[in-house]
């Protein structure tokens, strides 16, 4: 059986996330920042700084300010390994009862973090930050972004106006659970709400980049795509993989009956020889796809059952019990 984290014996209310990469001239802005932001909100907090492979003296500048101040912890890879990779080492070093995740680059604005942590406290399990007046550029960060959150919006069934924006706060139960893999981070929302979380969007402030080099391009959107069928697989086919390849393969087995008469009909009625006709290729071909892929269902549901059986897990997430 799968439970709920408990985390009402952590030691932090709060932990912010910051994975980074080569942002020196940033972070000590950042943290100044951030602390002004909660120390604000009378909530104990820790901020966990996560570096993905830095080449620059952002290490030891967070190291100078570690020794001055215990609230924060330095997390550093030995090479890049991604921002998934990076945000998912955060969540696991955090010590906080909330995720607060965010950017190095100073675009998210930290004075935005105590209107999340407000959202959670009306009772909500994940507050995600909209950049309603977004700083970057038109064509290859705003107009992309736009198709991109229209399109998870429909696949994953949580909308939201800006799955792309890193400021976002979790209760820490609802993510301890997930794995991170690829480009996934953006989709921890999605995630969350599998889990039951209750997720809600708010505007947030959004500044311009004045110091560093962004790290993202139009390279990301194969990774997004592919992750993102990664995402429609699991949140409606994982426990049930029979549904999608038995789905697929029975319309194909049925394309290829319809095929099949198409020839016979050609046959007895225009005497057309079936050699001759091409629809007889085409509903071999797919009668038996059809057949292959209802066959490759039902290994994959053998599979999930070992997968589940195997490690005790169960396909749901028990949120609490009473007198056991």
């Amino acid at each position: 059986m799968t439970t709920i984290t408990d985390t009402s014996k952590r030691p932090y209310d709060v932990s912010i996330i910051v994975p980074f990469l080569n942002e020196d001239e940033n972070l000590e802005q950042l943290y100044g920042d951030i602390k002004t932001a909660l120390e604000t909100t009378n909530k104990t907090f820790e901020i966990v700084f996560v570096d993905d492979g830095s080449s620059d003296g952002s290490v030891a500048l967070l190291q100078s300010l570690a020794t001055s101040d215990d609230r924060i912890k330095v997390v550093e890879f030995t090479r890049n390994f991604g921002q998934t990779a990076a945000m998912a080492a955060g969540f696991k070093y955090a010590q906080g009862r909330i995720y607060v995740a965010i950017d190095a680059d100073n675009q998210n604005d930290p004075a935005d973090i105590p209107k999340l942590l407000e959202m959670l406290d009306q009772g909500n399990d994940v507050v995600s930050g909209w950049r309603k007046n977004r700083q970057d550029k038109l064509f290859t960060r705003k107009i992309p972004s736009k198709i991109a959150n229209k399109l998870l919006s429909s696949v994953t069934g949580v909308k939201l106006k800006d799955y792309g924006c890193s400021l976002k706060a979790y209760r820490a139960e609802y993510l301890d659970s997930v794995s991170l893999y690829g480009e996934m981070h953006r989709f921890i929302p999605a995630y969350a709400s599998m889990a039951g979380a209750k997720v809600v969007e708010i505007p947030v402030n959004h500044r311009a980049r004045t110091k560093g080099q962004s790290k993202y391009g139009l390279t990301r959107v194969f990774k997004v795509l592919m992750d993102l069928i990664t995402v429609k697989f699991l949140s409606s086919y994982m426990s049930k993989p029979s549904y999608l390849f038995g789905g697929i393969g029975s319309i194909l087995c049925s394309l290829g009956m319809i095929s099949a008469c198409e020839v016979l009909i050609e046959k007895f009625v225009v005497g057309t020889f079936a050699h001759k006709n091409p629809f007889l290729l085409l509903a071999v071909f797919l009668f038996f796809l059809g057949v292959q892929l209802i066959l490759m269902g039902l290994i994959a549901e053998i599979q999930v059952r070992t997968y589940h059986e195997s490690q005790g897990k169960e396909v749901y997430l028990v949120k609490k019990t009473v007198n056991l």
